[in-house]
């Protein structure tokens, strides 16, 4: 028979005999003499500073680490079993294949953190008592505790949560694809633009959860229990909005139609009109293709091959281009407003302002658009409309931001240098330091 566990007194570790332990660990992660593997089992961290430093492998085997601060810090195949890690900072932290079994992460801070194949599941640990009784040695639960965690922007890419507890746990535009969700339990939880292609669900939980915009395909729902969720915008296997089948003739005969309209300025061929169209069925590559002036607002692009494609002056606004590989494209002058590029490639592709005339420019328009975690190295932006945009955890290094306007934009995490800013609007930006503006 076993008892829950009473409180937990462990030993208290101090910020100074903590340093001690990471210098040795980063020693040994260094191969240098001198180094030892970090093993902090059963020791009391709570408030401490880990913020930045390199604890992979590190040992944390059911130790207390509540509001410790462990943002940037690289966790990857750290043992945290057990460990109780509630209301931690844990802000773009590193867990590549981390055992998290039975820790418990309510109130903890993990956005944009990196679970890549972590392991969330279940766990418990017991002990022997002197009169031989078996006493189950957990922080609260036995099952992985994520209640009111905040994972927003996650890669939880093939993490493994069968039978975690998550409740109230906000997941938005995490990246949960193959993740393993059995018997999971996600009521009223926040997932709204949650990826979960190809993520198994069999048994979990997910009443009253907001699953608005999230991705669906390919998931596994044996048996889900989806009562009072709201599914508003979900995307399935099954068409979103009109089916590709709805078109006068098929796609690749209407861009070649599109690309004689425009090279001949409108007297051959027609133009190309995708508006509300499901474009994911269309033989998943646009690589290269002639699309300028194209409108297709609110078109699902989700996940397509657009690499190196003619999109300039196109009216694109409210289209769904989440996960698109877009490296190269030109979309000079384009009309993107409100659509969403969350974890888009766009490496190198042209967004500069379109020159129609000596005296006339067509700046991109991306007000309110959401491109969190894009890949937006060395694109051009000049001139750009971000007002508003969501550029959190954006990849801007290299690209040519000059006379950009970011009024009211989000750039909290993204990454980029200060000398990148010249001549931006920056009214009302977040997430940029006050060096920057001012």
């Amino acid at each position: 028979m076993s008892t829950p566990a009473p409180p937990r007194q462990l030993a208290r570790i101090t910020q100074e005999q903590l340093d001690a332990v990471i210098k040795r660990h980063e020693m040994f992660r260094n191969a240098r003499m001198g180094g030892a593997r970090a093993v902090l089992a059963h020791f009391d961290l709570s408030g401490l500073d880990l913020t930045g430093r390199d604890l992979a492998h590190a040992d944390f085997t059911a130790s207390i680490l509540r509001g410790t601060r462990l943002s940037g810090a690289r966790l990857d195949c750290a043992t945290l079993f057990a460990c109780d890690l509630r209301n931690a900072s844990m802000e773009g932290v590193s867990l590549v294949k981390a055992d998290l079994r039975g820790a418990c992460l309510r109130g903890a801070n993990l956005t944009g953190a990196n679970l890549f194949d972590a392991d969330l599941r279940d766990g418990s640990m017991a002990a022997k008592d002197r009169d031989g009784s078996i006493r189950v040695l957990t922080v609260e639960t036995s099952p992985s505790d994520m209640q009111g965690a905040n994972l927003s922007s996650a890669n939880m890419t093939n993490v493994r949560m069968g039978g975690a507890v998550a409740m109230h746990t906000d997941f938005s535009d995490a990246i949960m694809r193959g993740a393993k969700l059995v018997r999971a339990n996600l009521r009223n939880a926040q997932m709204n633009g949650t990826i979960l292609e190809g993520a198994d669900l069999s048994g979990a939980d997910v009443r009253g959860a907001s699953l608005k915009g999230a991705v669906l395909t390919g998931a596994t729902l044996t048996l889900t229990e989806f009562a009072g969720a709201d599914m508003t915008g979900v995307l399935t296997d099954k068409p979103a909005g009109k089916a590709l089948e709805q078109l006068p003739r098929p796609l690749s005969e209407l861009v070649k139609l599109h690309t004689g309209w425009v090279y001949s300025a409108g007297q051959e061929g027609m133009p190309l009109d995708l508006s509300g169209m499901d474009v994911r069925a269309g033989g998943g590559s646009l690589a290269h293709a002639m699309l300028t002036r194209m409108v297709g607002r609110g078109a699902v692009f989700f996940g397509l091959d657009l690499a190196g494609a003619q999109m300039q002056a196109a009216h694109l606004e409210d289209a769904d281009f989440r996960t698109c590989v877009l490296e190269g494209a030109d979309l000079r002058g384009a009309a993107l407003r409100g659509s969403l590029f969350n974890n888009a490639r766009l490496r190198g592709a042209n967004l500069d302002y379109l020159q129609i005339s000596a005296d006339r420019q067509v700046v991109t328009d991306l007000e309110g658009a959401k491109l969190r975690y894009a890949d937006l190295s060395g694109v051009k932006l000049r001139k750009a409309n971000l007002r508003g945009a969501d550029l959190a955890f954006a990849d801007l290094r290299g690209a040519d931001l000059r006379g950009i306007d970011l009024t009211r934009a989000n750039l909290a995490g993204a990454k980029y240098t200060a000398d990148q800013f010249t001549n931006a609007v920056l009214e009302g930006a977040t997430g940029l330091p006050k060096a920057i503006t001012g």
